[in-house]
């Protein structure tokens, strides 16, 4: 069994190893971005920063044990009151396909919901990941053709491994 809860300063270290091994360094699960970047996918300073936002909510899934076993960022976008975001995705990749990622963005939509009143949801995915899209599809979203530039320069601690990357924008509306 699993439960959510909101994420506090004291996981910080356990959301970046656990985002860290979802997408870069682990050969279990199914959303490594091993072959298009390399390095650090989020630091614990970030982290910190978005558990201060008072308009974000980091959640996080976890097991009987109190271990993290999946995290995730929903945030109210205040330019546009029925709009959040969504991303800091992650579920350990042991547990990947086992219905845990569905629920947990399930959770995300209704907290943001029920939070902001917010009626949709948007998200940016790398271009590159067709099996993530199309799981994103699964689940509601829909494509709305926007692509959005890869931070190539600003992103100091990684390293991408192809020079092809950017952004699409899915959205849902709830």
């Amino acid at each position: 069994m699993h439960a959510f809860r909101l994420a506090e300063p004291a996981d910080a270290a356990h959301l970046q190893d656990l985002v860290q091994r979802a997408y870069r360094s682990s050969d279990e699960g199914w959303t490594t971005e091993k072959s298009m970047l390399a390095g650090e996918r989020i630091n614990i300073a970030t982290i910190l920063k978005k558990l201060e936002d008072t308009n974000a909510r980091v959640l996080v899934a976890v097991e009987d044990s109190g271990h993290i076993i999946g995290c995730c960022e929903i945030a109210h976008v205040q330019s546009q009151n029925n709009t959040a975001t969504f991303g800091l995705f992650a579920v350990e990749p042991r547990l990947q396909s086992a219905g845990l990622g569905r629920k947990m963005l399930a959770h995300a939509e209704a907290t943001a919901n029920a939070e902001w009143g917010v009626t949709r949801v948007e998200m940016n995915v790398v271009a590159q990941r067709e099996e993530l899209i199309a799981w994103y599809l699964r689940r509601g979203y829909i494509s709305t053709g926007e692509k959005r530039p890869f931070p190539f320069d600003k992103n100091i601690n990684v390293e991408a491994l192809r020079d092809d990357l950017y952004f699409v924008v899915l959205v849902k509306t709830l």
